[in-house]
């Protein structure tokens, strides 16, 4: 196996590691670095992120450094609970991410056959349609998202980033609100 191509944004996000774009495990991303972090929210878990510590040399003092700069809570071994649920049995981490990349591909399949584009290809659960700005006012009557740059007097990209609680339903209400258009 060749060595992965990570950058550091993706260190922490389950969307990015499930993304069939990547190569990268967990495994392989303690062995490259000395520290990097897991992020819970976007992955299903009420609030919190858990630190691995790869460098044992960067273990000393750790706890203490966290806790004089105001990083750890108390009773914050609950926050554990979480990543051991979302890492247990079930794998949860990676397959909310699967589930949330899954429905972003699904709203870059349905954008582009309503006939409109992509900023860029689509390898995790964030896509960027390009779309005519008549259109976006119209579905943001009904959905909330972010209007990332304008092109032109006439389109804009915007922002759409799907979840491990996305249903499929809203991907399906979206697809069929531009259909109209």
């Amino acid at each position: 196996m060749s060595a992965p191509t990570i950058s550091p944004e993706w260190l922490q996000r389950a969307a990015a590691l499930a993304s069939t774009k990547n190569d990268a495990t967990l495994a392989d991303i303690a062995t490259l670095v000395d520290i990097f972090w897991i992020g819970g929210t976007k992955a299903g878990a009420l609030l919190g992120e858990a630190i691995v510590v790869c460098n044992p040399a960067l273990t000393e003092d750790f706890a203490f450094h966290v806790k004089q700069r105001g990083g750890m809570l108390a009773k914050g071994r609950l926050l554990g609970i979480q990543f051991q649920e979302l890492f247990g049995a079930k794998n949860l981490f990676f397959e909310n991410a699967k589930h949330a990349n899954a429905m972003a591909l699904k709203l870059a399949s349905g954008i582009m056959s309503a006939g409109y584009g992509l900023e860029a290809e689509t390898a995790t659960n964030q896509l960027f349609p390009v779309l005519p700005n008549s259109v976006i006012a119209d579905l943001q009557r009904q959905f909330a998202f972010y209007v990332w740059r304008t092109v032109d007097d006439d389109h804009s990209v915007i922002r759409l980033v799907t979840s491990w609680a996305t249903q499929e339903g809203q991907v399906d209400a979206f697809l069929a609100r531009l259909a109209q258009r």
